[in-house]
Order: structure tokens, then C-alpha cells, then sequence
């Protein structure tokens, strides 16, 4: 199962002591701030746990599956994780 906002805003609420209203607000301040700085380009890293980065990704060849029709892809953005070597250990277990 997935972790949630509700379960993050639930764990703040719970072992910070902050009210149910003040833990959704620094929830949505944490992810909005995280969102602007991706937006704007910059990457944002978090010590011990990794780097979100922005890449440009050029237009390309596709095709459509379905119909089997060639198809341009437009140039985009796509947000990247890399996870840090703290975190690698912790989920790999040492």
C-alpha cells in the first residue's frame, strides 16, 4: 500500500503535536515549494534521501499503438529521482 498525503499529514499531526489544520498547511507548503522550484527548472535535493531533477526530453519519433500510426512526440519536460546511497541501504536493508 502507498503511502498518502493523508498518512503524512497524519504523522505530523500525530508525533509533531501540531493541530490537524497546521499539519495539513505544512504538508501543502513542503509539497508546493518542492513543485515551484521543479517548475522553474531547478532541481531539489534532500540530504539522505535523494535529487529531483528536471530533464529536457527532445522531440522524437512515435507511434500510435493502437492504430499503428507514426506519430511526432513533442519536446518536454520529466521530473527524475535519484535516490541517495542512505536511502539505497535503508530499503536494501543494511
Amino acid at each position: 500500500m502507498a503511502l498518502t498525503k493523508h498518512d503524512i499529514v497524519e504523522q505530523v499531526y500525530n508525533e509533531l503535536g501540531f493541530s490537524k489544520n497546521q499539519s495539513v498547511e505544512t504538508v501543502e507548503a513542503l509539497l508546493e515549494l518542492i513543485k515551484a522550484s521543479l517548475a522553474s527548472g531547478d532541481d531539489v535535493l534532500v540530504s539522505g534521501f535523494g535529487k529531483f531533477c528536471v530533464k529536457n526530453k527532445n522531440e522524437r519519433k512515435g507511434r500510435n499503438p493502437a492504430t499503428g500510426e507514426d506519430a511526432i512526440l513533442p519536446a518536454r519536460r520529466v521530473v527524475t529521482f535519484k535516490c541517495s546511497g542512505k536511502l539505497r541501504k535503508t530499503v536494501n536493508g543494511n
